[in-house]
């Protein structure tokens, strides 16, 4: 509360704490408004912008900054030392975009959507040297500098539903699911703390995940099964159907919400609960759909 982010002088892991604080801070603002806590809310919310103190613009990643204001020096993105440097279990590549709560603030501190895209393109296609003589083991599962193995990175494929490429989320849901998942005993690709990773896996098997638990709204990705069901209280059910379902169809051609067009890749937790009918139809190529206008 003082310096309004974690000095990294003063304490580890600094910069997954002034991150992961920033989410939970938006989380009791979310409570407070609740509530009817307006003086709370406010404090709250104010703090759940800190993420930006901790994000360089002449690097593009969220930095170790000292109890001065002064970046730490030495900085590499790529370089990781497991829980004694200044991510947990991870490096600037993988933590830089741990802004559930506020991902249109996190675009623009990078110039832009077009500007964001090409920093999450980078991520994937980089090479996946990790820096450092004690590197973190849960850094794994990697695709790039992306690490699925590790929870942080669990919401990242989905930014692109943000930009005007969600097709890039279709993709690398795709990606993620059928080459770092196997039914082998080994068949997890990172550490299953609570059971996060077989969570992610069933979620995205359905064709959607919640990019900001707290705020009921699911993001859209590549669904695994011509047609899932959820049961819900009273009799009634939620499906996905999907059409045109194969191997080579990963792109979302179109999609209905109970029988009108869907053109976002986000709908609402209460479009579950009230119960109907998504179907999602495929294609082998990339489209436009999901672009906001």
């Amino acid at each position: 509360r003082t310096y309004n982010y974690i000095p990294c002088d003063l304490e580890k892991e600094s910069v997954a704490k002034t991150l992961e604080y920033a989410y939970d801070d938006w989380c009791m603002a979310q409570m407070a408004k609740a509530l009817n806590k307006e003086d709370d809310y406010l404090f709250f919310i104010k703090a759940s912008k800190n993420y930006k103190n901790v994000f360089d613009a002449t690097t593009g990643f969220m930095r170790a900054k000292l109890s001065n204001g002064n970046w730490k020096t030495p900085f590499s993105p790529f370089a990781s030392a497991h829980r004694d440097d200044d991510y947990t279990e991870g490096n600037a590549w993988q933590y830089s975009w741990l802004v559930p709560h506020d991902v249109e603030g996190l675009i623009a501190l990078h110039g832009g959507k077009t500007a964001f895209a090409n920093k999450l393109d980078s991520l994937f296609t980089l090479h996946s040297i990790i820096e450092g003589d004690n590197v973190s083991p849960d850094i794994s599962g990697l695709i790039g500098q992306y690490a699925q193995g590790n929870e942080p990175s669990h919401h990242v494929a989905y930014l692109f539903n943000y930009t005007d490429t969600p097709y890039k989320t279709q993709y690398y849901v795709d990606k993620i699911r059928r080459e770092l998942y196997t039914d082998r005993p080994d068949g997890i690709c990172g550490n299953e703390d609570c059971g996060q990773m077989s969570a992610w896996y069933v979620l995205n098997s359905m064709g959607f995940y919640q990019v900001c638990p707290g705020k009921p709204v699911y993001s859209i990705g590549r669904p695994a099964f011509d047609k899932a069901v959820i049961n819900l209280p009273g009799e009634k059910t939620f499906s996905i159907v999907v059409k045109n379902n194969a191997k080579t169809h990963k792109y979302i051609e179109s999609v209905l919400l109970n029988g009108k067009p869907l053109d976002t890749p986000f709908f609402n937790h209460q479009d579950i609960t009230a119960g109907g009918v998504m179907e999602i139809k495929m294609t082998d190529r990339p489209t436009k759909w999901g672009v906001s206008k």
